[in-house]
């Protein structure tokens, strides 16, 4: 990657902007009673997740014209394209749409930027509480509702004491058995891609999926948790790839850590 295409893939802060912009969009929703309806693969989709979508798509168009984007409800209406090039953006314009519909507070707005396999840039808002983070320089920042953005960096595994962030519908002898195998100590119940940026930001250790996802669920989380010092893996420790276009976008098992 040369310096201009890093530079050229420096816009972790205006993705934050739409993250932002977005989530003032879809919080006025929150605990609303929308309507909630179901898409073919059975999972929830409601007018908050439809118009932050629709909202990012116009800005992005604006700000990165040409470049490809790949949006969760986008694909769920009209498909997966059959192939994809180099650079393009991923969009979860409301990951954790169960809590959302819940009443919960943790779910978030997500763009990723993506080249050649990797996500070089993201950022993700939490609406309810007005945390956003994001990629900026080579580092993960973190701002409160718009405020001053601070630098996060995440922590070195706290033996004893780790703490794995995990499904609220993991069974209790599924958690039991990946922390047999992760070696972490507590674990803590959450929604959505603030699990990655909880670790980014030194507040948990370890998240282990087994089990399906989609890109645009984890990239931009993942862009967070690497800036920060983290690391997104395949349960054998090979990089995570991003533009599988032949699978449909969807991802295999990961784990996501803090600092070594």
């Amino acid at each position: 990657m040369t310096e201009s295409s890093v530079n050229a893939n420096d816009v972790g802060d205006v993705l934050a902007d739409i993250c932002e912009a977005a989530a003032a969009l879809i919080l006025p929703l929150w605990r609303s009673g929308v309507e909630v309806l179901t898409k073919a693969d059975e999972s929830p989709v409601t007018e908050a997740d439809q118009r932050g979508e629709k909202l990012i798509l116009e800005h992005l168009a604006r700000h990165f014209p040409g470049v490809p984007v790949i949006s969760e409800e986008d694909a769920s209406e009209f498909g997966t394209p059959d192939s994809i090039g180099p650079r393009f953006f991923l969009v979860d314009p409301l990951d954790g749409t169960k809590a959302f519909v819940r009443g919960d507070p943790n779910f978030t707005v997500n763009i990723a930027l993506i080249e050649d396999g990797r996500p070089v840039a993201g950022a993700v808002c939490a609406p309810p509480s007005g945390e956003t983070w994001f990629t900026k320089g080579g580092v993960a920042l973190k701002r409160v509702n718009g405020g001053p953005a601070d630098r996060i960096v995440a922590r070195p595994w706290p033996k004893g004491s780790a703490v794995a962030l995990v499904s609220h519908t993991m069974k209790e002898e599924t958690a039991v058995k990946l922390a047999e195998q992760y070696g972490f100590d507590l674990r803590e119940p959450m929604d959505s891609s603030i699990k990655f940026c909880r670790i980014a930001e030194g507040s948990a250790d370890i998240y282990p999926r087994h089990g399906p996802t989609m890109e645009w669920d984890i990239a931009a989380g993942q862009a967070v948790l690497e800036a920060a010092g983290g690391s997104v893996l395949t349960p054998e420790g090979r990089p995570f790839a991003y533009g599988k276009a032949s699978d449909g976008f969807r991802n295999g098992w990961f784990v996501a850590r803090g600092a070594d």
